[in-house]
């Protein structure tokens, strides 16, 4: 289980006053992934499975409530090989909801990059920018464009004066030694 969601689940448990349903959610979860046919745990599955887990336990009846993400994976919406490989009594039980067939058929949509590009910002924006903006989210390329240019890290293209400048100031370090064949120098500070 990926320890971010392990972070959100606790305080998610918390919000809801069921702090305590924790480990037993985890232990739930576990069953979950064994009936979704054992998905990789990466995002958005991990969600999906431990989000049911914890619903199984809140609930006291498994799958009596589901998400319209497990009546999606069930329907194989994020992933074909998903119905093949889940525990068909579960499917069946998923599948016979009648939100289920609300999804049954449904197809994402398909946009152009003139439309993405339309909705994110206008012919103006970078393609660097448009993804950003698809992806992150407008506050957090807003966030981004505020906080300014990368401040500069010295590395090996930094001329060797400004190098060594830089590591003079550095109260921890009290000797530079640099060498190439050939040549080697060694400066050290004074007490």
């Amino acid at each position: 289980m990926p320890g971010g969601v392990i972070s959100n689940l606790r305080h998610q448990l918390r919000l809801v006053g069921k702090e305590d349903k924790l480990q037993q959610t985890l232990d739930e979860a576990a069953l979950v992934r064994a009936d979704f046919g054992y998905p990789i745990m990466v995002t958005p599955l991990s969600q999906f499975v431990v989000s049911q887990a914890a619903i199984n336990v809140i609930v006291g009846d498994r799958y009596k409530e589901v998400t319209d993400q497990v009546i999606q994976y069930a329907l194989g919406l994020w992933g074909e090989e998903a119905p093949a490989l889940m525990d068909p009594n579960v499917k069946d039980k998923i599948l016979s909801r009648s939100r289920a067939k609300d999804w049954q058929g449904w197809e994402p949509p398909e946009p152009s990059v003139e439309e993405v590009r339309r909705k994110f910002g206008g012919a103006s924006v970078s393609d660097e920018e448009l993804l950003l903006r698809v992806y992150a989210g407008e506050d957090a390329v807003k966030g981004m464009n505020a906080a300014g240019a990368p401040r500069a890290h010295l590395n090996g293209t930094q001329p060797l004066i400004r190098l060594i400048e830089e590591l003079s100031k550095k109260k921890a370090c009290t000797q530079v030694f640099i060498s190439r064949p050939g040549f080697s120098l060694t400066l050290g500070k004074r007490s």
